[in-house]
């Protein structure tokens, strides 16, 4: 017999760093596209599970000299490594016991939207899976999961002004995977905790490509709770965060470089000089604003559990020099 603290307990075993437990009902009026209720219509539970990622996996972006840990090790080996094997080991229990585990990593591939229910297209990213329903009243494949709601429907966080979910533990550090199930449990209730987000806008402050608005916001009700996050503009964000900016990306040497980092063709900026990590962009921006800044003022107000011995920031960050016009 399985039960809430079970769940928690193999969860953690396993290799999440936090868990938290959402009725199915709390995804009433998630727009048709998102609601995970279609992937399985008689669910009655979804386990939410963080990852976090280490502080260290910036140290050598902060530094400049080291620029492949964040997407390797940040995105590629928990999403498409770690994960998976933890959600492996507790979907074995859970169908060793007569549910059914519907195990989703942080990597909702095949979608018809991105994570802000927005066609892909229309944020420089590519659409792979033009669809149609299967069923009149059914969305078209696949749906998307936005696990960072996942995580605040369960109790493990809020949404912070630069859309980051932020948890009492790792503040904006973790990567989020579910599973959808038929098994009853008891859920979290939602966090409740001190506010992790106090509006310091220092995301948007410290964001190399101006991505995170200050007065631009998205306002939506979530289990009965008003929440709001900055509007972001995802293209800017899919650009800035790839290495558009010549003053933060020390492989745009040329003028060349500039252009080719900052082409039109979404996938060619994506690809050029160094290529993605196992499907992933390169970090070459390294989260100026949305982590690394937002983990900076929540370690300095000691709004989170993980905290270190040594400030993360020792120095004023780096910044290149506008790259010389060729002759």
């Amino acid at each position: 017999m399985i039960n809430s603290q079970k769940i928690k307990k193999i969860s953690k075993d396993a290799g999440a760093d936090i868990v938290g437990i959402a009725s199915m009902d709390r995804w009433e009026g998630a727009p048709k596209q998102m609601d995970p209720r279609y992937i399985h219509p008689n669910a009655k539970s979804m386990i939410v599970l963080g990852f976090r990622h280490f502080r260290g996996l910036f140290r050598g972006i902060e530094e400049g000299t080291f620029f492949s840990l964040y997407s390797s090790m940040g995105y590629a080996g928990i999403n498409g490594t770690y994960q998976p094997l933890v959600l492996w080991k507790i979907g074995k229990v859970i169908e060793d016991n007569g549910y059914e585990a519907v195990c989703i990593p942080n990597r909702c591939l095949w979608g018809n939207t991105d994570a802000s229910g927005i066609e892909p297209e229309k944020t420089g990213k590519e659409n792979y899976a033009h669809s149609r329903p299967v069923e009149n009243v059914k969305p078209a494949p696949n749906i998307f999961v936005q696990v960072r709601i996942a995580a605040f429907l369960a109790g493990l966080g809020e949404i912070g002004w630069s859309k980051m979910f932020l948890s009492p533990e790792f503040g904006p550090r973790q990567r989020l995977a579910l599973i959808i199930t038929d098994a009853q449990l008891d859920p979290d209730p939602l966090y409740n905790g001190p506010p992790l987000c106090d509006r310091c806008m220092m995301c948007a402050n410290a964001c190399t490509n101006n991505a995170i608005p200050r007065d631009k916001t998205i306002k939506i009700t979530l289990a009965g709770r008003e929440i709001e996050w900055a509007d972001i503009d995802m293209l800017k964000c899919s650009y800035g965060f790839c290495g558009s900016s010549e003053f933060h990306n020390p492989f745009m040497v040329t003028e060349e470089d500039k252009k080719k980092f900052n082409s039109e063709k979404r996938i060619e900026a994506r690809d050029y000089k160094i290529n993605p990590i196992d499907g992933y962009s390169r970090a070459l921006e390294g989260a100026s604003g949305c982590i690394r800044a937002c983990m900076i003022h929540l370690e300095q107000k000691r709004k989170i559990k993980n905290l270190f011995n040594n400030k993360f920031r020792r120095k004023k960050p780096w910044k290149l020099d506008k790259i010389a016009a060729s002759d």
